[in-house]
């Protein structure tokens, strides 16, 4: 998952206050501008507000949550939707969604279940400094597919800034975890680790439905905008994106170390520093059999719900089948989707809830969790998703969406698809660069959604690029929480981050594509040359 509004970088004085200045005088030339053709009054209104929400974002001239509250007060007060409308677009199942996860996270990090995962994985992967890397990316990758990018980032930095103390300074106090002097030859290894930990959180996130808020975001802005659409499982999401995902943690860790060599004094490393750890942490507790269990439970009725569909030759129907029929029995008429992935994630949150242990023989009676633990959950992030959600439905009921992809689609008009792909995700990726990925999946989609119906493309052809690309922010600090996390361990310089992270934001972009053509488009059934009968302009 992605980071709480809370990790946000903060920028300078005098930047919050041009943002101001900007944010206004932006909104005052859309809104006075000749309504152009096609474009009613109410939508040209609208676009002024997105506008001056999105210089306030970017900008960060009032907090990214208090940004998010502006369309409860400026929608009704420009007349573009009325108070109880707007006010009902700020929450969705997705919502609940996200909640869910997220209190499924801060499970595992309550009872320490992610240090026992993730040791085990970078021992698993060997001794080598190559080795070493790629195992931290794999343990960092694994944990963010169900934990925040930043809490993963978070969790994993202490292990990873002990093992390079020890090995860089191994007559310190063992597992140190801030370094001294770094050592010329030890150096590239440092920033190795450090930069494949950041970006491995962030592909991580893109390997699950709920790894990170953007592709919750896709989820709402899709159903809103195509209400008749097919919903997108939790289960077709991994099938389609975890590949991509790995393919791109291994380029990534290939880019990271084609040209890494082993400092001298790692010539003899081997396992001791990660079996010792492993050691250290004794038998699994209670608390953590417990959550283990939960985690996979949560896992398999997600993986499981729609079952799996490899064409005409394998179906294998999912548990929503007898969903749907308990439901029929009940009377309803239409059950499809009355059951989701978000019933799920807020069920087995409540069941957290219930569980009963003893973390102590003969101790106190506790429950798996408890209000104080979740209490840390980042309500921010909630405000941030309604914002979007209000100017998604804003978009679609004012016809500002169809508007704007009519237009982007006389520009882009004669192109091949895969290089209007290739153009939207790069366009997504450069914007996620300079502010929040949520923010910019927000304001992208719904234009996104237009352009498709536009150039009479399935909208998913082209909004689930666009939702993977607004994760592909690794060339700046501010770029992702945890590409600022990782920058401030004191290992990486600033050309380094920006040089790697540039090419790889090239090379997510290729990758995408590709993985378009040859995962999405196939797992989906999308047509490549018409569109689909839901999106049809009604």
């Amino acid at each position: 998952m992605s980071a709480s509004s809370s990790m946000e970088e903060p920028v300078p004085a005098l930047v919050s206050r041009a943002g101001w200045v900007l944010g206004l005088v932006v909104f005052a030339a859309i809104a006075l501008w000749p309504t152009p053709e096609g474009l009613s009054p109410a939508a040209q209104r609208l676009a002024a507000v997105t506008a001056l929400m999105g210089v306030f974002w970017v900008t960060q001239a009032l907090p990214m949550e208090v940004t998010s509250l502006l369309p409860l007060v400026l929608f009704p007060v420009c007349g573009v939707q009325s108070a109880k409308t707007v006010a009902g677009s700020y929450f969705s199942d997705s919502s609940f969604l996200y909640l869910g996860g997220f209190l499924l996270a801060l499970g595992i990090e309550r009872w320490g279940l992610h240090r026992r995962m993730a040791l085990h994985i970078v021992a698993f992967t060997g001794i080598g400094v190559r080795r070493i890397v790629l195992g931290f990316m794999l343990a960092t990758f694994a944990i963010s597919m169900w934990i925040s990018n930043t809490a993963s980032t978070l969790l994993m930095l202490p292990i990873a800034l002990a093992l390079l103390t020890s090995l860089e300074h191994p007559d310190d106090d063992h597992g140190a975890p801030t370094p001294r002097r770094t050592d010329p030859d030890f150096a590239p290894f440092g920033m190795a680790t450090m930069l494949g930990l950041g970006y491995a959180a962030t592909l991580g996130g893109m390997a699950t439905l709920v790894g990170t808020p953007t592709n919750v975001v896709f989820v709402a802005v899709f159903q809103k905008q195509f209400p008749d659409g097919p919903p997108l499982s939790a289960a077709q999401w991994m099938l389609t994106w975890t590949p991509c995902a790995l393919a791109f943690l291994v380029m990534a860790w290939l880019v990271l170390t084609v040209r890494l060599r082993t400092p001298s004094r790692l010539a003899t490393l081997d396992r001791t520093f990660f079996t010792q750890r492993i050691r250290e942490l004794g038998p699994m507790r209670v608390g953590e059999w417990w959550m283990l269990a939960v985690f996979l439970v949560t896992a398999a009725l997600w993986l499981t719900r729609t079952g799996f569909d490899a064409g005409e030759s394998f179906r294998l129907p999912g548990w929503n089948v007898l969903g749907d029929r308990w439901l029929a029995s009940l009377g309803v008429a239409s059950p499809r989707e009355w059951i989701n992935d978000s019933t799920i994630a807020m069920g087995m949150a409540i069941v957290m809830f219930i569980i009963p242990l003893r973390p102590e023989r003969g101790g106190p009676l506790v429950h798996l969790m408890d209000w104080h633990t979740a209490s840390r959950l980042p309500w921010g992030i909630l405000l941030l998703f309604g914002g979007g959600f209000a100017i998604a439905e804003a978009c679609r009921t004012t016809g500002l969406a169809e508007w704007m992809g009519v237009w982007l689609a006389a520009s882009v008009r004669g192109l091949p698809t895969w290089l209007i792909i290739a153009v939207i995700c790069l366009l997504v990726t450069f914007l996620s660069e300079f502010t929040s990925n949520v923010a910019t999946a927000n304001a992208l989609l719904p234009i996104v959604a237009g352009l498709a119906v536009a150039l009479g493309l399935d909208p998913r052809l082209l909004m689930l690029p666009a939702t993977l690309a607004a994760s592909c922010g690794f060339m700046l600090p501010i770029g992702t929480p945890p590409n600022a996390i990782v920058f401030g361990s004191g290992r990486i310089r600033m050309s380094q981050m920006a040089g790697y992270g540039l090419l790889l934001d090239v090379l997510g972009v290729a990758l995408i594509v590709a993985a378009t053509y040859g995962l999405l488009a196939p797992q989906l059934r999308i047509d490549l040359q018409h569109p689909p009968a839901w999106s049809v302009a009604k």
